[in-house]
């Protein structure tokens, strides 16, 4: 048990907020961290992004350092089994905002045995703590009691928004928040739920193709979608008035029909696969396809194909692949020239105009082919 000095702050109704200090060895005993990954069920676990080695070190070597001046805290979730005790006198007379008094935390006792507290901001800080010389040195710790991942994650997201997290790893985690959220951040989180459905459903053509921030090393060899380009392509097609997913979105209840929106994105994107067999489940290097310019770029022809499908017809693939035909001749995702965009295949990029110019392209081949069939 470590016991030490602290304040508690008087600012959400129900959850404690208590600042204290801990050694830099202190912080190894108590607070472990909760790296990003999923289990065997596909049930996505932790938030932490990976360490970043470099920058750990440059703090280390501070840290090793004389004269060593370290205002920079930690943010923690702390068990309920922490013990606030309240230190009598005038103090309350004169701050409403804050109580002294001895906070008692639980340390584990063994490598083997969990810490109680998870760190929610200052990973790379805390893995230079760990490892430095100047075990003693103090250590500002904000502490707040949340045993459930939820608000931790909840948490994590709004401490990092200052130094953006890596987009893909924000996205992930955001079906996994459910407390309110920004509007820019809410208006991902369904389109970041639907990729998740999309990399494990048994009948999804991206099983297994979508490369997420929780993506083990062993499977970055066959995750070649990044999972930005697809989000950003079902958010744009949520979100515009334009979008065929956009109509199975109720705005007045705000309800979503997502069992529609996930036959219409399982039945296309299996179409376009069919299409397109050798440019499909490839690195994006050997087909812009699996590009972030061609998701985009199919992601918007999508909005156009589906709205001339019978979404409840027993061959609807069969039928999305009819309308995919006469535009199959002209794509070049793995060799040869697009020659009506004046560019070899392998240098679209995921840039803006890359992704206006092929989109359009298509869009127009597509649109001509329906009014002027052969």
């Amino acid at each position: 048990m470590i016991k030490r000095r602290a304040l508690k702050i008087k600012q959400h109704p129900t959850i404690p907020l208590y600042v204290f200090t801990l050694t830099a060895q202190e912080v190894a005993q108590v607070a472990d961290i909760a790296r990003i990954s999923r289990d065997a069920a596909g049930k996505l676990l932790g938030y932490q992004r990976p360490e970043k080695r470099q920058h750990v070190n440059q703090i280390l070597e501070y840290l090793d350092g004389e004269d060593v001046l370290f205002p920079n805290g930690l943010i923690l979730a702390l068990p309920k089994s922490v013990k606030f005790r309240s230190k009598p006198g005038p103090s309350a007379e004169y701050d409403r905002l804050t109580e002294s008094g001895t906070i008692e935390i639980p340390v584990a006792t063994s490598d083997d045995e969990p810490r109680p507290a998870w760190i929610v901001d200052g990973q790379q800080r805390s893995a230079a703590l760990a490892r430095t010389r100047n075990s003693g040195l103090p250590v500002i710790i904000a502490g707040f009691e949340a045993e459930d991942l939820a608000t931790q994650r909840d948490q994590f997201l709004r401490v990092n928004t200052v130094s953006p997290l890596p987009t893909n790893l924000v996205s992930e985690l955001l079906p996994e928040v459910w407390t309110p959220l920004p509007a820019k951040l809410s208006a991902r989180k369904l389109p970041s739920a639907l990729v998740d459905q999309l990399n494990q459903d048994q009948h999804s053509p991206f099983r297994g193709l979508i490369k997420r921030a929780s993506t083990a090393a062993d499977q970055r060899g066959t995750a070649v979608v990044t999972d930005n380009s697809l989000i950003a392509a079902i958010e744009e097609s949520l979100n515009s008035s334009s979008g065929i997913l956009f109509l199975h979105r109720n705005l007045s209840t705000g309800t979503t029909d997502t069992g529609a929106i996930r036959r219409i994105l399982i039945s296309y994107w299996t179409a376009v696969r069919d299409t397109f067999p050798t440019a499909w489940g490839v690195p994006p290097t050997k087909s812009r396809l699996m590009h972030g310019v061609g998701i985009r770029a199919m992601g918007r022809l999508m909005d156009r194909v589906m709205t001339h499908v019978d979404l409840s017809a027993d061959d609807v693939v069969e039928r999305i692949r009819a309308e995919l035909a006469p535009v199959a001749a002209r794509c070049r995702w793995t060799s040869g020239r697009w020659d009506e965009l004046n560019i070899p295949w392998n240098e679209l990029q995921n840039t803006p105009r890359h992704i206006s110019t092929l989109s359009n392209f298509i869009v127009r081949e597509y649109v001509s082919s329906r009014s002027n069939p052969s």
